[in-house]
């Protein structure tokens, strides 16, 4: 019998006789073959080691993409091989990311096109929009409970107005990125309703049990995501019948989410990690794959240009773990990238991955998975120890933490930010606080209760998201702004005016975040209106769907007349603004800060600055970070040691001048950052 991967090709040469491809997409189709099936062909082996079995699904796959690269059009065939030429393209220093909620940027899919003028005047080269696939009607988890993925939710367009932006954005240079949630589906979609009414081959597509005695096993080990509002992992789902048309067992519905059987004695409990009308889906069944799979292409045919696979970290479920981080998501992204790259090269994945800085390199492949994965990942943990660091006045915990993880292949790229449209989770180890004479749970609760304003002193104006009594753990919500000090500055409790020192300091903030964000190497995300200093905005409680959420503090409609103000100096919104613009303006023409190179954590003899040094062919960088409200030294010494040469050759980017050295020492002002290179 032929190897696997040539029984591919030979099933190709089908293609081509049953007139599914011309003899031109097939020469394509063949050399993206050869190259990806191997991957393919062993992420595929998640499912099976059967030979037969093995190349039977891979032929599932490959009608797949067969349909998909038949159905392309020329001008996303033309991208492709633009960046197949070019592939670390979205690791380039030009990169810069916008990421919002469409209708809250321009209400409908053709008002965002109309503001992409806007972003090209900020520099933008990769937009993110928010969920926009048809989610369920009522409480959707920000739009990610889908109903239906190949639907866009009708108060934005149709999938029609999608490809026409995407078309836009791909002439103004600017690449598309849509989430795409793999680990469940809402109650409503149409896989689920099938489920529950009793077909066998979706009730396949879920974990569904008669009773809780599997749940509390695997309970035991599972933490909880949603503890206020959604405890537990498993959902009561009455009138559920069971894969057989027999009733459900007798038994206890207590323990999770949801109500008492029918009177017919039909429900089941379902896998619901989320909240109870998230259904995860069972990805150990090579039919979720290729149905994934599916959606993917057909998106990614509309002109998406990366996929941001949400909550990839609980795809897998395994008993007596927390059923996240396990090594077969890897194996099934490996294989969904494999079988994209011969479709669209031109594509690439980025993982929501927020779990521990030593699980994170995974999700870009490690061992005989590396730069096999995603393409991208978020650095949560940078946005962390950034907000610990300005918190504390002391970066000794973040040069620590951010050390530790081992490298990122050198094709893959993070993807930095500040803030996002969730919730801070304070994502501090107790080895890695430890390691720096702290508690854990100390700094945690010191944290939750500076970022909430409660902490005496602070300059922040958060609320405390999903508190968790048994943990300790509190989470915040709050604008960047508003965490960073703009609103307290702004709004004094005592009801006087703003303190103009107040309002400098806390914009030196907001621009220290955003210089380490653009500086860090990968794609810096700003997220909507942060480049207008936009604060926290309390009218999503006058929402009954949206009231009990306070992430929707930090979701607020983009405020375009506020923005109109962005080129006045005079202005919080011009002084943001100009700020952003010249981090962007600086990071494009600074190649060092190309993302295949890793930021280097490194001790200048201070606590109160945070260093990094990129070392990179054409030339070293070293980034200082003054995460105090107070003038800082920084030792001479310390720089020759990374940089070499004399201080009369140092220059520093961000403010085009040759910083002054006095008594051996250079003095960084409250908040400074600095990009430092040699002659």
């Amino acid at each position: 019998m032929n190897p696997p991967r040539e029984v591919l090709v030979e099933r190709l040469g089908a293609a081509v006789r049953d007139g599914r491809l011309g003899t031109w997409d097939h020469a394509v189709l063949v050399r993206r073959l050869r190259r990806w099936a191997p991957d393919l062909l062993d992420g595929l082996r998640v499912y099976t080691g059967d030979p037969t079995l093995l190349t039977a699904l891979a032929g599932r796959v490959l009608d797949l993409i067969i349909g998909a690269y038949a159905t392309r059009r020329p001008t996303l065939r033309e991208l492709d091989e633009t960046r197949v030429l070019r592939p670390d393209w979205f690791a380039d220093a030009r990169q810069v990311g916008y990421v919002c909620y469409p209708d809250r940027f321009g209400g409908t899919l053709a008002g965002v096109a109309a503001r992409v003028p806007y972003l090209r005047e900020l520099g933008v080269t990769y937009l993110h929009l928010m969920p926009l696939l048809a989610s369920r009607e009522g409480p959707d988890d920000g739009g990610y409970a889908v109903q239906d993925y190949r639907r866009v939710r009708p108060d934005l367009g149709t999938m029609d107005d999608l490809a026409a932006l995407a078309d836009t954005l791909h002439e103004n240079g600017i690449a598309l990125t849509l989430d795409l949630v793999l680990n469940h589906v809402a109650a409503e979609h149409a896989w689920a309703r099938a489920a529950a009414a009793g077909d066998p081959q979706y009730a396949d597509y879920f974990h569904t049990f008669p009773d809780r005695v599997e749940p509390d096993r695997f309970e035991r080990t599972l933490p909880e995501v949603f503890p206020d509002f959604a405890p537990g992992n498993f959902t009561w789902v009455p009138g559920f019948r069971s894969p057989d048309g027999s009733p459900a067992a007798a038994g206890d519905t207590s323990g999770g989410t949801g109500g008492e059987k029918d009177g017919d004695g039909t429900g089941r409990w379902v896998w619901t990690t989320f909240n109870a009308y998230q259904w995860d889906l069972n990805w150990a069944n090579p039919d979720v794959f290729c149905e994934l799979l599916d959606v993917i292409l057909h998106l990614v045919d509309v002109g998406v240009d990366c996929l941001r696979l949400d909550a990839i970290a609980f795809l897998w479920k395994r008993l007596g773990t927390s059923c996240q981080n396990q090594p077969e998501v890897h194996d099934i992204v490996a294989a969904l990238r494999a079988a994209l790259r011969i479709a669209a090269p031109g594509v690439v994945f980025k993982a929501e991955a927020i779990v521990a800085p030593e699980e994170l390199p995974a999700y870009l492949g490690t061992g005989r998975h590396a730069g096999r994965v995603c393409d991208l990942a978020y650095h949560n943990s940078l946005m962390v120890q950034l907000w610990s660091a300005l918190a504390s006045g002391d970066a000794a915990l973040a040069r620590h933490t951010l050390a530790v993880p081992p490298p990122k292949p050198v094709t893959t790229s993070w993807a930095t930010y500040a803030r996002c449209h969730d919730d801070i989770g304070w994502a501090v180890s107790d080895a890695d606080a430890a390691a720096v004479g702290l508690s854990g749970p100390a700094h945690r609760a010191f944290l939750s209760a500076f970022y909430s304003g409660a902490h005496p002193g602070s300059f922040a104006r958060g609320e405390v998201f999903q508190a968790n009594p048994q943990t300790g753990d509190a989470r915040i919500s709050g604008t960047l702004a508003s965490l960073a000090g703009l609103q307290a500055a702004l709004e004094p409790t005592d009801g006087g005016p703003p303190d103009p020192e107040q309002v400098d300091l806390a914009l030196g903030r907001i621009f220290l975040l955003h210089a380490v964000v653009f500086g860090y190497g990968g794609i810096p995300l700003l997220y909507m209106g942060d480049e207008i200093g936009l604060r926290n905005d309390p009218t999503y409680l006058a929402d009954p769907d949206l009231a009990e959420d306070n992430r929707w503090l930090h979701r607020p409609w983009m405020a375009w007349e506020d923005a109109e103000r962005r080129h006045d100096p005079g202005t919080i919104e011009g002084r943001v603004f100009a700020g952003v613009r010249h981090l962007v303006a600086v990071r494009t023409s600074t190649p060092a800060l190309h993302a295949a190179v890793e930021s280097e954590p490194v001790d200048v003899g201070s606590p109160a600055l945070l260093a990094l040094l990129r070392r990179h062919p054409a030339g070293a960088v070293l980034q200082v970070y003054n995460v105090t409200d107070r003038w800082q030294p920084l030792p001479a010494d310390a720089v020759r040691k990374r940089l070499g040469g004399d201080a009369h050759r140092w220059w520093e980017r961000l403010s085009a001048w040759a910083p002054h050295v006095d008594a051996g020492r250079l003095w960084l002002a409250p908040y400074a950052a600095w990009w430092l290179t040699a002659g």
